[in-house]
């Protein structure tokens, strides 16, 4: 390394998935990504919305929970999916990454569930693993599937708010969380399977340009999935399988890292509290969401403006 160590910043449980929603059970989502074994849960895309709850979903068990800020849960809905990344809209609505699925839309007040971009010229997605919203309402997000290094075909996709969809990167070894700059002039991708993050530039007329490695990882038993924004264009990585996320500065310098207090499933975050300070992270391995405060508050995002 050529930084200095970055400070140790601690985390605590703030809830866990309650017993009632947890039945260890096998299934396609588990033979494929758990190598069969039984699992009761395994949370990501945390999301706050506006009166402070915080959504999580449930891969495997197609799933969607709210907890509330004093941390008591309930089931928004259930249904036939692979729910991955959440992420709000201005107008309320959940627009949900689904692996199965593609793009779905849910209605949290009444917990229907319903497909938003199921598919394109009839050719189903990969696997659609996270998403996250422009100001100008298009959806950037990514279709992960199984690619890796034996198949760096993962892409990494934007929906413009008007309809079109383009194709910005067509050869990620497993593309997985994604985040924009604050001045959305950069998408920040995370190629699990190549332990780095990656820095895409967009250009004026939409395209993507000079694709680089923004911070290079190393180590655990996985790599760097999903990711969140701070204030002041730093980013927070979730390194799973080591127990981890990085806090990294706008120009790659490891300035934190948040150990986990429970397993190594860190695998996603976003800020929340009254200051936008604090951060929450889904520890899959455990089913519970971790949190640590930090100096520097989260970016706010599109769905919280």
């Amino acid at each position: 390394m050529y930084f200095a160590p970055p400070k140790d910043v601690p985390t605590s449980v703030f809830a866990r998935v309650p017993d009632r929603f947890r039945t260890k059970r096998r299934n396609a989502w588990t033979d494929g990504n758990m190598r069969g074994a039984e699992v009761d849960c395994f949370l990501e895309g945390p999301a706050f919305d506006r009166a402070g709850n915080l959504y999580v979903v449930d891969v495997p068990f197609g799933r969607v929970f709210r907890v509330a800020p004093e941390g008591d849960w309930s089931l928004v809905t259930e249904y036939d999916g692979e729910p991955n990344g959440l992420a709000f809209h201005r107008d309320g609505r959940a627009f949900i990454a689904d692996y199965r699925n593609g793009i779905v839309v849910l209605d949290v007040a009444s917990g229907k569930v319903e497909p938003f971009y199921p598919r394109r010229y009839s050719e189903r997605f990969k696997g659609p693993n996270d998403l996250v919203f422009a100001t100008n309402g298009d959806l950037y997000f990514t279709d992960q599937g199984q690619t890796g290094l034996h198949d760096p075909t993962g892409r990494v996709y934007r929906l413009t708010a008007d309809g079109r969809l383009d194709c910005l990167v067509s050869t990620g070894p497993s593309p997985n969380g994604i985040v924009l700059n604050k001045d959305e002039s950069i998408v920040y991708v995370a190629m699990t399977r190549a332990n780095a993050v990656w820095r895409v530039p967009l250009m004026r007329d939409g395209g993507v340009s000079k694709v680089g490695v923004f911070a290079q990882l190393s180590g655990g038993l996985g790599g760097p999935d999903s990711m969140a924004l701070d204030g002041e264009d730093g980013l927070l990585v979730c390194h799973v399988g080591l127990g981890t996320v990085w806090h990294l500065s706008r120009l790659g310098e490891p300035l934190h890292r948040i150990r986990s207090c429970a397993g190594l499933g860190t695998t996603n975050c976003c800020f929340g509290g009254p200051q936008g300070r604090t951060l929450f992270i889904t520890e899959s391995q455990t089913g519970q969401i971790l949190r640590a405060d930090l100096p520097v508050a989260g970016w706010r995002l599109y769905g919280e403006r």
